[in-house]
């Protein structure tokens, strides 16, 4: 029992110490350096301070180096779409300059032919073959221009049609000829489907 009370008794003196309690005034004991050591560990712990580097993130100039090469990938892009602009707009200029060359060049041999009707007309009296003479240049100016794809616009005896015809008079006709094309005063054509002169008619009521 003596024992038993002895070391509880060393127990508690080492708690006292510990707490600070108990300790002996004396420099240089045990319990001060046990003291110092827990401020020294105190004194070691780094406290946060606004003032420290920031970390950067992983792979910066991977991300940089990719950002410049799309900006030259689009200043390219940019620039080779403002030279197909500039060529689209030239080639559509040149067009529109020379674009019926074609057209006008096979015109030509029928204005050879009209001039050369035109002569003949002033030298011969036979009235005949002058008007067979202007029927061939007729006929192939119209061959001419259908094979440039353009033909004439079917009007007298049609009904009457506002995409293709221009009414310029209205005339009582009959109840057989009304809403027809009575007369034509000036032939209509058309290129393909779209039509280059409406047909200027006179329409029975």
């Amino acid at each position: 029992m003596k024992k038993e009370n002895t070391y509880n008794q060393e127990i508690n003196e080492e708690e006292k110490v510990f707490a600070g309690e108990g300790c002996p005034s004396n420099e240089g004991t045990p319990c001060d350096n046990v003291a110092e050591e827990a401020q020294q560990a105190t004194d070691n712990v780094a406290e946060p301070t606004d003032e420290e580097p920031l970390v950067e993130p992983e792979h910066s100039d991977e991300k940089e180096e990719e950002q410049i090469d799309w900006r030259d990938k689009y200043i390219r892009l940019q620039a080779e779409f403002d030279n197909f602009r500039k060529r689209t707009l030239r080639e559509k200029m040149d067009l529109i300059q020379t674009g019926g060359s074609d057209v006008l060049k096979a015109i030509l041999p029928v204005l050879d032919d009209m001039q050369r009707a035109i002569e003949a007309s002033e030298r011969s009296e036979d009235i005949a073959a002058l008007r067979e003479g202007e029927r061939l240049v007729e006929k192939k100016f119209i061959d001419t221009l259908r094979q440039k794809n353009v033909v004439e616009i079917e009007a007298k005896g049609e009904l009457f049609d506002e995409n293709l015809h221009e009414a310029v008079a209205r005339f009582a006709a009959g109840e057989e000829n009304k809403g027809k094309v009575i007369d034509v005063i000036q032939r209509g054509y058309k290129l393909g489907d779209k039509v280059l002169r409406f047909a200027k008619v006179v329409v029975g009521e």
